[in-house]
This record gives C-alpha cells, structure tokens and sequence, in this order.
C-alpha cells in the first residue's frame, strides 16, 4: 500500500511521511508572502489541516510539493486580503526621546526569520528572504506576490502557477512582469566583506562610538523598527537616533545571531550587578563594504533566535 493510500485511510504516520519533508520550505514561503513568522506558522497548520482534510479530493496527479504549496499559497492569499494586519505601536523606549522621524513605515507587521530554520536551498539564496526583499513583497497586490515567488523563486512553470491560482496562463505572465517591474534592485553582498563591517559595528555599538558608526553607513543609509513605524533615511538621521539611544550613559553588549541571511545581534542594555537585558535584535544588510540598512526588532523575537532574555 502506497503512503498516500495509507494517509487515506487515516494513518498519521503515512500523512507525515508524505508532508514532512516539505514543512520547513512551506512555512518559508508563507513567511515570504505574509512577512511576519508569527502569521506564517498559523497559515503553515492551516495548510496542513486541509490537506489532511482534502486528501480524498487527491488524485496524485500532481506532486505532493505542487499540492501542498497550491494549499499552502491560497491560505496565504486569504490572509493577505485579511484587514486584520497588526497595528503600529507608539514609541515606548523609556528614557529615550527618539528624533523626529524621516518618515512613518507602512509594513509595521514584518518580523525577522532565523537562519536556522531556512532549510539549505533558502540560505544559497539568501536575497529571497532579504528583509530588502520580504518587505517589498508585503507593498505589492498578493496575486503579483504569490506569482512572483512561485514562479522567480520556487520555479515553478506557468501553467502550475496558472492552476495552483486558478489563473490563465496569460494572466500569471502579465502578474510576473508587474511585479518584477515594481521591485528593488538588491544590493549584492559582498561575504568577504561582512566580517571586517561586523566587527566595526560591534565595536562601534558597544562603546557608544556614533562617528564609527556613522563611518560604516552608506549616505543613503535606512533604519526602521517594527512594529514602531519611525524610519531614518541619511546618516545624519540614523546618526541622531543613534545619539538618543546613547543617552543617559546607555550602554549595550551585542550577541551575533543570523536573520534573513544577514548577519543580527541580540542587543542588551547593561544594568546593574553586571546583568544586561534584552531589549531588541538588530539586523544589518550590507552594500558591499557598508552598511546599507539597520532593521530594529523588539526583544520578543528573541526567544526565536535562541537568545535569552538577560546575560
């Protein structure tokens, strides 16, 4: 008996062995689509609940793979077209007066993936879960978004975008050259590069130095903090900022982790009696020998990174 005839016929182990082996590559998708982890997970169970539910309705005709992610896209769609995207929160910092912002950011939902949950294939292709890249998607129609991943990053033909999508073949065309019209260019990292501009960040952060800070930005440098929507464009701005989390002697020891294929660090306020605590993740994306942007997230992400709360 086949493992889909035994998944059939109600077996959980067989309905594993048949879905498995596509879980990690799924929720990465979903989290492309929906830019938040947190979402990502709760469409991935979804998915997986209505193929179990659906089971009778599959012929096999198509690959498990294509099945699952015909499901998987769909159930992200609904949650795309859903008002019910988290808000932007106010600025609550305590003793921390921020400068008045460049601008205020609309994707206030995007959260950071670890790289230790990509499977490999995502991590050779680290510029399809940039958070450059992960945030662009969010500011496009979601049919545009679904076509452009299945097609440019999955691969997959035309004709099964076409029916994954219940689309004309023309339409999914018409869908792709939209949106690869709408998006950035990436900035190419340079990975002989990042360890010397790592460093310097490192040093520069954790002594409070702004003007080595500064010197590793390009001019047109970009910080933003979701779920806060305060964004800082220039080196001035993100210099000013940097001035005011300084304030009042405040001093940081940064922990390296990875996010989005990009190098991250746990950051962590030094108290009293040696004890500093979590207060955030910072994720850098490189331009070569630079640093490009500085992304901002809360500390409650980083139990996901396998950072603790205090060190």
């Amino acid at each position: 008996m086949t493992v889909l005839a035994r998944a059939r016929g109600g077996d959980d182990a067989a309905f594993r062995e048949l879905t498995e082996p596509y879980r990690r590559e799924l929720l990465v998708h979903c989290y492309r689509m929906l830019g938040s982890i947190q979402d990502a997970e709760d469409v991935l169970q979804e998915t997986l609940l209505a193929a179990w539910q659906g089971l009778a309705d599959y012929e096999g005709r198509a690959a498990p793979r294509t099945w699952l992610y015909k499901i998987a896209t769909n159930r992200c769609l609904n949650a795309r077209r859903s008002a019910a995207r988290r808000p932007a929160k106010a600025w609550d910092v305590p003793q921390v007066d921020p400068p008045e912002p460049s601008r205020l950011g609309e994707v206030v939902w995007l959260e950071p993936f670890p790289d230790a949950m990509l499977p490999e294939a995502s991590v050779e292709q680290a510029e399809s879960v940039s958070l450059a890249f992960v945030t662009a998607l969010q500011t496009l129609p979601p049919r545009q978004v679904a076509v452009l991943i299945l097609r440019d990053v999955l691969g997959f033909h035309a004709a099964e975008v076409a029916e994954m999508l219940d689309a004309s073949v023309e339409s999914v065309k018409s869908a792709l050259k939209r949106a690869r019209a709408t998006l950035p260019a990436a900035p190419s990292p340079d990975p002989a590069a990042e360890e010397a501009v790592v460093t310097r960040f490192v040093a520069a952060w954790q002594s409070a130095d702004v003007y080595g800070l500064v010197a590793l930005l390009t001019d047109d440098v970009f910080m933003s903090m979701p779920p806060i929507p305060f964004e800082y464009v220039g080196r001035d701005a993100v210099a000013s900022f940097s001035r005011a989390i300084f304030g009042a002697g405040r001093r940081f020891d940064l922990v390296p982790t990875r996010a989005n294929g990009q190098p991250a660090f746990g950051a962590y306020l030094r108290g009293p009696e040696g004890v500093s605590h979590g207060v955030g993740l910072y994720v850098l994306t490189l331009a070569g020998d630079r640093i490009s942007a500085l992304t901002r997230f809360e500390n409650g992400v980083l139990p996901r990174f396998g950072l603790p709360r205090s060190i």
